[in-house]
This record gives structure tokens, C-alpha cells and sequence, in this order.
């Protein structure tokens, strides 16, 4: 807002927008990460050219002259990180020149803010040439300039005011007494380039992406300078950059100018190999012909070596093209570069293949539809949690921790579906949800070790649930109840009824769990699930207040399917009777039914539990415990004499495990 001031040979009575170059267009360009080389006028310049087959002329400037000898001595400590570094002093620069009106409307139109005449041509250098640089006041630099990695808890003060701490994996720029830039990043403040510098040492790098990528993002920063070097800039760039500042600085600021000195290391150098790319590849994986001399042309095209061989080309990328790796790329400029829509349509043919569902195996699918059916809802959560819920619904699990998390309560890997869930189980409650029921299908990741000892990851597919409030929707036909441990125990037991797998619940105790309302849950003696009562203390911990059950279980434990087999019906009466017995109170019932499974004839068709009384009539300590057997035979009627053996034999072994007397 407000005037704004004109260089002095402005033109009195010129159209403003005529003066300032208006009548333009500004064409926004998104670019996929590999592309990099197309961060600058002249990488754009070269993809026109190569896409309406047009020739582009590559600027290359010749070393400027030299007017004094004055160098300013570097050294790469860290080579594997910055493989190429040039620098140039020069002296008298007039840093109070103003910066030409066509070049500040350049940079504005580029998204960069005009600074100063120096920063200004810098940065310009980096949108004509996607070479990033910097320049230091060179009466600030204390000795030589050092490329190294930063010491734990180094400090700089950046050039927009921001302190800060550096890691010992940041790449920076310092000379004998302080850091002066974070390389690839931004500069630091003590030796930036003001209205009272004189001298400059102008600075030009290759920096390997690895090490720039993600820096800028662990302290808070994005510039243009580190979203370049992180897509990656051309290795053969760095002095014609220079040259081409050095022009500038001198057509503007004026100066002396001595040297470039070039510190370059071979080994760590980008390489470019050869790539072999086959005629027959192209058609097989783009299904057209293309002729070969057309393949040819399209690879000169794109600036490559090119030698042609009978099956093929052998192709060489340009040094700005390092995301070229290997012949898939070459496939994918080929047809780039040789028109999508110049390809035929086609309508695709697929012959559908029905794979067969193996009987003996559940569909993950079903068992979903058996929870949706009784009132649950399917979640997604994410498989990394916050670890504090993390320690408290898992505590005696080891736990991954992320390298780069999406945030602090997303850092580790779950060992347990249970945070998730309950996550969303408190969204929903504090959103006046009273009834919740989730489940959810999923992975969890177990610190573990390979057989060569090597740390690695065990991945285990859990199906798990959490439920809270009512039993029912509310209603008027039923009088509301809230849910307990044996409504979640059915649940699973209708889970469990798809499986062949004869499935044990025992009680026992888990850390997140109540002690008094939890069991675990084995087959074949292995462990594969848990249920109960969230422990009061862990519901407190996080501020949940209903009371909430849940339950997890292995997949595998469930997705072996119980085959029906036929088995003929007795035309016989059954014959059932009652049995009640006293047992001390502490006795689980499912070893009770498991002897009586064990000790029963084949007349024993089944064993059902109808009740279970503790109180008056039962002296303290003990438990009546009442089943119904159902006996039958396939051949004949059963006498009162077989049933009565059958039953004095079942309670005799139960008399002799448990000391369970009849009730009378």
C-alpha cells in the first residue's frame, strides 16, 4: 500500500503497466519430486523444447575476467555429503546499488521478495538455473571455509532471527570460529551480506540429496534452497553458476573479481551409468510400435548419449536427469515424450478367474458380518498410537518406536488393537454416544529376531473389539440392562462357533484388565485371545468413565472352519437328567464340564449348564453347580439301569477331582 518509488530514469508519462511489464501471464507449474531439473527457467526451457521437438540453446558462460588473485581457502571435511564446492571472492562490491526494475519483477513474479542487489541476483541465478547459492561478507569469515557435519548442540542464528540447536547429522557451513550456514537450508545471520559489506565470498554446492532431505523440516523450515537440493541439483551446474553471478554482480554492484576455487570429489559424484533399454521392452510393455529411428530421435531429443545396437540403445542421461536409474525410467520417457494421447485406444480385455474359497477356511468377511449382526460397527485405526496408551493397555510389550512419526501421540507401533479402539470409543462417548460397540481387523508389530539374530519385526493379524452402555437400543418392549463380561463372552463364542478348534476360557489376569472379570482364551493349550472389564485404574488413566469390556483374539484362532459332517439321527428317545452338585466356589466350571466330557460314555450326547447358586443351603465356601445330560443310543431305548450307571460314574470321578458331593 501506498506510493511506490521509481528508479530516477523512469519514464515521465509512460502506462505504468507498459513500464512495469504487465501484460503477462504467470503460468504455475506442480512438478512430481523426481523432477527437479525442472526447477528453473532453463530446465523448463529444455522440456519445451523436447516436447514440441523444438532446439534449445543451453547458456554456458565463459570465466569472467579476472582482475585480482585473492582466494579464500576450503576445505571439504565431509565428501560423501558435498561432493562439488565452488567459491569466488570478490572485492568493492557497491552492496547500495539498486536492483533493475526488470530483474526485482522477475523475482516478484517468481514468488521471491527483492533484498538486496547481491541476495537479489543470487536468488535470480537459482530461478534461471536451479542452482541455489549464497554469499558471505568476507571480512565476517574467521580462516576457511569447513563443509562438515554440525557438533551435538551447535549453535546458529538463521537469517530470518531463528535460533537454533543443530543436530550432529546437519551438514553445515563454518569457518575456523563459527557455523555459518546450514548447507542446503539457510544462512546465518553473522555473516549475511548487508548495506555495509564490501567484499563477498560468493558460494556455489552440490549437496547429496540424502543428507539435505528432511533437515530443513526437523527445524521448522522449507526455503527454496533445500526444496531444490532435496529433489537435486545438477552436479555439472555449480560454476557456470557462478559465472553467470559474477556477470551479474558485475554489470549491477560492480567489484573485483578473482578465482574461481573448485573443490570437487570424483568418488562421491553423482554417477551416471550407461542404461540398456530394448526395442522389443518397448513394445511388450507399451503395446505399440514405435519405430526405431523415432525411439532415437526422442533420446537426442532429451539431451542422452546415445548408441543404437540391433536389439537396442545403449543410453547415457545428461548429468541434470539422475532420476533416470534404470530402463523402466527410459519406457516411461519414451511414451512421455512420444504423446499419451498419440497412443490407440483400446478396450481392455480381462477374462475373469473365480478363485475357489477353500472350505476349511473362514472369510475374513463373514466373521465381520457376524459382529455387524450383533450391533457392532467396524473401525480403521491407525497402527501407530500414542505411546503413553500405548503403556498403559500393554505395559510388558516391547514397543517399535517411529524414526519420523506424524506426530508425538502417533510415535510407536501398536502390540495391541485396544488403543485404537478405544480411542474411538471416548470420541464417540464424549459425543453423548452411550452405546459403543467396535471391532477391528489388523496387524500388530512385535519387536523380534530372525534366525541370524537380527532385529526384526513379527506382524501378527488380531481381531478385537470394545464395547460399553446397553445391552439393547433402547426399547419398550424389554427393560434396559447394561452390558457385562458373559454378553461379551457370547460374542466371541459366536465367533468361535466357525471354527473347529475346541476353545478354553480360563481366568486369569492381564495388566489393563479387571482381575475378577478377565480370562484368557486358549485352544490346544495355547494362548490366543484375552476378554474382560477394563481395570478401574486404566479406565482413569484415560478418562474414560462408562464401564467398558473388550476382547482380542488371533485371527487364526477363528478362520479355521469347522466342517459340518453328517451324522444319522437315533430314532431313540433321549433321556435327560439332572444333576446337581456342590463343589468348593473357587472351582472353575469349565474343568468340571471337561471331566465329565472325559469320563462320560458315547451315551452322553451333551452336557448343558443351567445353573449355578451360591447362598442359603450351601454352606459358605462351596458352590451348587447344576447340568443337564442328555443321554441317548442310536440302536436301541436306553434302560433306567444304563443311565443310572452312567451317572453314579460321573459323579464318583467328580467326587474323586473336586470332592463335589449331590446336593440334596
Amino acid at each position: 500500500d501506498g506510493l511506490m518509488e521509481l528508479p530516477d530514469d523512469a519514464p515521465v508519462g509512460q502506462d505504468i503497466r507498459e513500464y512495469l511489464q504487465l501484460e503477462d501471464n504467470i503460468i504455475e507449474l506442480d512438478l512430481t519430486p523426481n523432477r527437479g531439473d525442472c526447477l528453473s527457467i532453463a530446465g523448463v526451457a529444455r522440456e519445451l523444447g523436447v516436447l514440441n521437438n523444438c532446439e534449445v540453446t543451453e547458456q554456458q558462460w565463459a570465466p569472467y575476467t579476472q582482475t585480482i588473485d585473492d582466494e579464500f581457502q576450503v576445505e571439504i571435511q565431509a565428501e560423501e555429503a558435498c561432493s562439488h564446492y565452488a567459491g569466488r571472492v570478490i572485492k568493492g562490491v557497491n552492496t547500495k546499488a539498486e536492483t533493475p526494475l526488470w530483474m526485482l519483477e522477475r523475482l516478484r513474479r517468481g514468488g521471491i521478495r527483492g533484498l538486496s542487489p547481491v541476495v537479489d541476483i543470487t536468488n535470480y541465478v537459482m530461478l534461471e538455473l536451479g542452482q541455489p547459492m549464497h554469499a558471505f561478507d568476507l571480512q565476517k569469515l574467521d580462516g576457511k571455509i569447513t563443509v562438515r557435519f554440525a557438533n551435538d548442540k551447535e549453535k546458529i542464528t538463521l537469517l530470518d532471527g531463528k535460533d537454533i540447536d543443530l543436530k550432529d547429522n546437519t551438514l553445515v557451513i563454518a569457518d575456523d570460529s563459527n557455523v555459518l550456514a546450514i548447507a542446503g537450508v539457510m544462512g546465518g545471520a553473522d555473516s549475511a551480506v548487508d548495506d555495509s559489506t564490501v567484499d563477498i565470498f560468493l558460494e556455489s554446492a552440490f549437496f547429496i540429496p540424502e543428507t539435505i532431505a528432511g533437515k530443513a523440516r526437523n527445524y521448522g523450515l522449507h526455503t527454496d534452497s533445500s526444496h531444490r537440493f532435496e529433489r537435486g541439483v545438477d552436479t555439472q551446474l555449480q560454476v557456470n553458476a557462478i559465472e553467470r553471478a559474477t556477470e551479474l554482480i558485475g554489470e549491477i554492484c560492480g567489484g573485483e573479481v578473482g578465482p574461481v576455487v573448485e573443490r570437487k570429489t570424483e568418488q562421491y559424484l553423482e554417477k551416471v551409468s550407461p542404461i540398456n533399454i530394448r526395442s522389443e521392452r518397448i513394445k511388450r510393455v507399451l503395446g505399440i510400435d514405435i519405430a526405431d529411428k523415432d525411439v532415437t530421435k526422442i533420446f537426442e531429443r532429451l539431451g542422452m548419449e546415445t548408441k543404437v545396437f540391433p536389439e537396442g540403445w545403449l543410453v547415457k542421461s545428461p548429468s541434470f536427469r539422475f532420476d533416470i536409474q534404470i530402463e523402466a525410467d527410459l519406457l516411461e520417457e519414451v511414451v512421455r515424450v512420444y504423446g499419451y494421447n498419440n497412443i490407440p485406444r483400446t478396450r481392455p480385455s480381462y477374462h475373469a478367474i473365480v478363485q475357489g474359497q477353500a472350505e476349511a477356511k473362514n472369510c475374513l468377511s463373514n466373521l465381520k458380518k457376524c459382529l455387524v449382526n450383533r450391533g457392532y460397527f467396524e473401525a480403521i485405526s491407525y497402527s501407530f498410537v500414542d505411546p503413553a496408551w500405548q503403556k498403559i493397555l500393554d505395559p510388558e510389550s516391547e514397543t517399535i518406536a517411529l524414526a519420523n512419526p506424524l506426530s508425538s501421540e502417533m510415535s510407536v507401533m501398536r502390540t495391541t488393537l485396544w488403543p485404537g479402539l478405544l480411542s474411538a470409543l471416548k470420541h464417540n462417548v464424549n459425543r453423548q454416544q452411550h452405546r459403543v460397540r467396535l471391532f477391528e481387523t489388523g496387524l500388530r508389530f512385535i519387536p523380534g529376531a530372525d534366525t541370524a539374530g537380527v532385529n526384526s519385526i513379527a506382524q501378527e493379524a488380531m481381531f478385537s473389539g470394545v464395547i460399553c452402555g446397553d445391552v439393547h437400543d433402547e426399547q419398550w418392549s424389554e427393560e434396559s440392562r447394561k452390558v457385562d463380561y458373559f454378553d461379551v463372552k457370547s460374542d466371541i463364542e459366536t465367533l468361535l462357533s466357525f471354527s473347529e478348534a475346541n476353545t478354553v476360557f480360563e481366568a486369569a489376569e492381564h495388566p489393563a484388565l479387571h482381575p475378577g472379570q478377565s480370562a484368557c482364551i486358549k485352544q490346544a493349550g495355547e494362548l490366543v485371545g484375552w476378554i474382560g472389564a477394563l481395570h478401574p485404574e486404566v479406565q482413569k488413566a484415560l478418562d474414560i468413565d462408562p464401564r467398558v469390556f473388550v476382547f482380542e483374539l488371533k485371527q487364526s484362532a477363528v478362520l479355521n472352519n469347522n466342517i459340518p459332517e453328517f451324522s444319522a439321527l437315533s430314532r431313540f428317545p433321549e433321556v435327560r437328567r439332572d444333576l446337581a452338585i456342590l463343589v468348593d466356589e473357587k472351582t472353575p466350571v469349565a474343568e468340571i464340564l471337561t471331566v465329565i466330557d472325559e469320563s462320560s460314555s458315547d451315551l452322553v450326547k451333551e452336557t448343558q449348564l443351567f445353573d449355578i447358586y451360591t447362598g442359603k443351603g450351601v454352606e459358605e465356601g462351596r458352590k451348587s453347580v447344576a447340568f443337564g445330560l442328555i443321554l441317548q443310543e442310536f440302536s436301541r431305548t436306553l434302560t433306567d439301569n444304563e443311565v443310572d450307571t452312567e451317572i453314579e460314574n460321573i459323579v464318583s470321578t467328580l467326587n474323586q477331582q473336586f470332592a463335589a458331593t449331590l446336593r440334596e
